[in-house]
């Protein structure tokens, strides 16, 4: 199974998440997944990267130009397979069909809109892959009372909270990721 895996890129985070995330990707290789991740040399993007090649798996990174060009992150140097995409949006593209399954870690803004957007298109039928979110040290908390906050009032259905899974134990996180979907239809999941 392919895993596409969101998460920081920041070089300056707790490192107990690094160490947390590394542990993920060599579960992700003793399990014989596979990773499709960002491309990123540095913080939770290149903890998943090193836990994937140590445990030996494959990895696949997708990674603007620019990113190279302008010196915006560090690009992983060890991936089977890397390839630069002309804009944000065709990563994303990329990322999203050649995996199986999502598993988002703690992470900024890119990571909040990865997030968001699978499960947009999950809940409008664009595609039926596991969507987990590995809470490592409850990271996740204030974005799971933000959902079920909009659920109590309505904004979201409350059905939209069987389309992720939020856990922040490991073995659960690839219960749900290894998990086959039901399918569902548009109607059943969203209004309006």
């Amino acid at each position: 199974m392919k895993i596409c895996v969101f998460g920081a890129a920041s070089p300056t985070i707790d490192p107990r998440y690094i160490e947390a995330v590394e542990k993920m990707g060599r579960e992700m290789a003793k399990r014989g997944h596979s990773l499709v991740f960002g491309g990123g040399g540095n913080g939770l993007m290149g903890a998943a990267a090193r836990g994937v090649r140590d445990g030996g798996g494959k990895i696949v990174g997708v990674i603007p130009k620019f990113f190279d060009e302008e010196s915006v992150e560090a690009i992983c140097d060890f991936c089977d397979e890397l390839i630069f995409t002309e804009s944000m949006r065709e990563r994303k593209q990329i990322m999203e069909d050649s995996c199986d399954a999502f598993i988002v870690v703690p992470g900024g803004i890119g990571t909040f809109e990865e997030f968001f957007e699978v499960l947009t298109l999950k809940q409008l039928c664009r595609h039926n892959k596991p969507i987990a979110i590995y809470n490592i040290m409850g990271y996740y908390n204030e974005l799971h009372e933000t959902m079920n906050s909009a659920i109590a009032k309505n904004f979201i259905r409350g059905n939209c909270s069987d389309l992720y899974v939020i856990s922040d134990d490991l073995e659960k996180v690839f219960e749900c990721v290894e998990t086959p979907e039901a399918e569902r239809t548009v109607r059943e999941l969203k209004d309006g």
